[in-house]
């Protein structure tokens, strides 16, 4: 079977092993920024790397514009999660009833590839966009984000469109996230004598009852594109055998945050919970340990000039302009900090994220590479 140009490149995306380094048996992204480099080098698009890690580095490419003074960034992330738990080989791509399977193949490989291609066919055919053109490849973005925010330090752009499984749709808003452990200490004592000690995990129960209480009142503030805000209990440890009274319980909690929420508003929320928890108990003593991730939500204003030429690019491809939000986060809300308006858009499902068996659809990877190039070769 003959594959068009940017299908065979995302077939070798993903054939490389790029599981991010922090993860157990992750190779980290050396490899795969060395090939994308290559990419460009080849077709003499001026390139360089911006170290993060050692032998992690950013690729960032440059397309030059006809106002040198205005920029557009394209950006993805060549970092992958772990392949435990597939069920399908994550590193031997193939294309069946028109999907490409692999680890990466939908997040993010095949918008990088759609990237890659888009830049790489206006230069070959002599096209100038109006704005320069940055296409950054970064690291790091599945596990703590390091890489957008290296990238991010002294950056000045004029809009910026991050690659991610979204059906192709543009997005314009998109859940922040909060993770943070709070751990209670007891007493121990044998479990023959339980009233010796201060079982952790018995306040700990009191603190998961009244987390849930709390959650129902974030329905009453739903954002117009994301809905509530939510809070999920997903991890929880306490023990040491079963007849020992616990002297310590701890839980992970994972927070979205919308729009207009900050890290130090929503903790100090929980704190407040769980003062009004050691008033009605006194002998309840827990304590929120620092944030483990912090990232604030994405909101680009519906009438700013990259979201106008968003939905309007997409209406002529004959898809679905209107702008949405979703729930995942993105290296977006990084670039949005820095004052850059920015939008996330690729081919492919979030649900195919991280799967046992991940996938994207070839003519959506097709799709994306013609919105990424009628983007940068329209925005003014």
């Amino acid at each position: 079977m003959k594959l068009p140009p940017v299908i065979r490149t995302l077939a070798d995306l993903v054939r490389i092993d790029s599981v991010n380094s922090s993860y157990e048996g992750g190779y980290g992204e050396k490899e795969i920024a060395k090939w994308v480099r290559m990419f460009f080098e080849r077709r003499g698009i001026e390139v360089w790397e911006q170290e993060v890690f050692p032998n992690r580095p950013n690729v960032i490419a440059r397309l030059p514009g006809r106002d040198a003074s205005r920029r557009v960034i394209l950006e993805a992330h060549t970092d992958t999660v772990s392949v435990q738990g597939m069920s399908i080989p994550p590193f031997e791509p193939r294309v069946e009833d028109g999907k490409l399977y692999g680890r990466g193949s939908c997040d993010t490989k095949a918008g990088l590839a759609a990237m890659m291609h888009a830049v790489a066919s206006l230069h070959e055919e002599g096209i100038q966009p109006p704005c320069e053109v940055w296409l950054a490849a970064v690291v790091d973005e599945e596990f703590s984000y390091r890489g957008v925010v290296k990238f991010c330090e002294g950056l000045t752009a004029n809009a910026a469109v991050v690659a991610e499984p979204t059906g192709l749709r543009a997005v314009i808003a998109s859940k922040g996230v909060l993770r943070w452990r709070i751990v209670v200490r007891g007493k121990a004592a044998h479990s023959g004598k339980p009233h010796l000690g201060v079982n952790a995990i018995n306040h700990m129960a009191r603190i998961i009852l009244a987390l849930e209480e709390d959650h129902q009142r974030l329905a009453a503030r739903a954002h117009p594109l994301l809905g509530p805000a939510t809070v999920n209990v997903g991890v929880i440890r306490g023990g040491v055998q079963v007849n020992f009274v616990p002297d310590s319980c701890a839980i992970e909690i994972d927070r979205r945050l919308l729009p207009g929420e900050t890290v130090a508003g929503v903790l100090a929320h929980y704190q407040n919970v769980l003062d009004a928890l050691r008033a009605q108990y006194p002998a309840l003593d827990a304590v929120m340990e620092p944030p483990l991730l912090t990232d604030e939500a994405l909101e680009t204003a519906a009438d700013s000039a990259p979201a106008q030429l968003a939905g309007a690019v997409l209406t002529g491809m004959g898809l679905d302009g209107t702008l949405c939000g979703v729930p995942f986060g993105s290296d977006a809300s990084k670039l949005s900090r820095q004052g850059i308006p920015s939008l996330v858009f690729g081919p492919g499902s979030i649900d195919q994220a991280h799967a046992a068996v991940e996938f994207v659809e070839v003519a959506q990877v097709e799709r994306a590479l013609e919105f990424y190039r009628e983007f940068i070769r329209r925005f003014e």
